[in-house]
C-alpha cells in the first residue's frame, strides 16, 4: 500500500499514514508474471533494441518493463471501479448534483476529475485524498452543519 501524501487530522505532526484502503480510488495493479520463456524472451528483445529504445527500458528499470503487455482498451470502453464508463459516470454525477453545472469551469472540473479517474491518473487519487482529509478537518472543527 502506498503512503498517503496527506497526514491524517489525528496523526502527530510529520507521522505519515497509509491510505485507508476502502477510499483508495484506484485498484492495485499486480505486474504480470512472467513464465520461464518470457523471461529469456524478454531478455532476447531487450538485447536486440536499438540503444535509444534501451534507454528507455533502463531508465524505467528492466524488471517493470513488460514488453508483453496487452495494449490499453480505447477511452471510450474503459471502466473504473463501478464499472462505468466516462460518459455513464458524468451523467450520474450530473443526475445526483441537478442545477449545478451552470458554469463551464464547474462543468470542465467535473469532466476533468472523472477523465482522470478513467485514465487512473494518480494526481485524482491525490486530489481524491486531500477533499477527504479537508471534509474530516472540517468535520472535526465544527464547520459543517
Amino acid at each position: 500500500m502506498n503512503e498517503s501524501r496527506l497526514e491524517n487530522v489525528d496523526s502527530p505532526p510529520g507521522e505519515k499514514v497509509f491510505k485507508n484502503p476502502e477510499i483508495d480510488i484506484f485498484p492495485d495493479e499486480q505486474p504480470a508474471k512472467l513464465s520461464e520463456e518470457q523471461k529469456i524472451l524478454k531478455r532476447q528483445i531487450y538485447e536486440q533494441m536499438k540503444p535509444g529504445r534501451r534507454k528507455f527500458v533502463d531508465k524505467l528499470g528492466f524488471e517493470q518493463w513488460d514488453p508483453f503487455q496487452a495494449p490499453k482498451d480505447p477511452l471510450d470502453i474503459r471502466r473504473d471501479l463501478t464499472n462505468r464508463t466516462l460518459p455513464e459516470l458524468l451523467a450520474a454525477f450530473m443526475k445526483d448534483h441537478p442545477g449545478k453545472g451552470k458554469s463551464s469551469a464547474w462543468n470542465n472540473g467535473v469532466r476533468e476529475c472523472a477523465l482522470g479517474i478513467i485514465l487512473r491518473d494518480e494526481k485524482y487519487q491525490a486530489i481524491f485524498d486531500f477533499c477527504h482529509w479537508y471534509y474530516k478537518l472540517l468535520e472535526k472543527e465544527g464547520h459543517l452543519s
